[in-house]
């Protein structure tokens, strides 16, 4: 048995099996379902109650995405994937907010006068 072959064998003890990926799917399916009820349904009259909802939603299912499917933990590779994913994310939502806040102000300063 090669270096290789026993590293890839302790990696796959990690408990990231089909078991993961199926409550992955389900958690999925269940965040998907009740967005979709608040917008059909309309049990909340305040559409920014429902936004902020279904904003929440998101998020809790990107997290679900990136520990059942991408598998990406502390203890992989010692913390370095999910370090790297999360300056993604930071850089992500720092170029958002910043584009946002660019139009923003271009949409408020460069109207033109009554």
């Amino acid at each position: 048995m090669s270096t290789h072959s026993l590293h890839v064998a302790s990696d796959g003890n990690r408990g990231h099996g089909r078991r993961s990926y199926w409550t992955g799917c389900a958690l999925a399916v269940i965040l998907t379902v009740i967005p979709f009820w608040l917008v059909m349904a309309r049990p909340l009259h305040d559409p920014g109650w429902t936004a902020a909802i279904i904003f929440a939603l998101a998020l809790v299912q990107i997290v679900v995405h990136v520990v059942s499917f991408l598998h990406l933990d502390t203890q992989s590779e010692e913390g370095w994937t999910l370090l790297a994913f999360l300056f993604t994310a930071v850089i992500v939502i720092l170029t958002i907010g910043g584009s946002v806040w660019v139009m923003y102000h271009l949409n408020t300063n460069m109207m033109p006068m009554p």
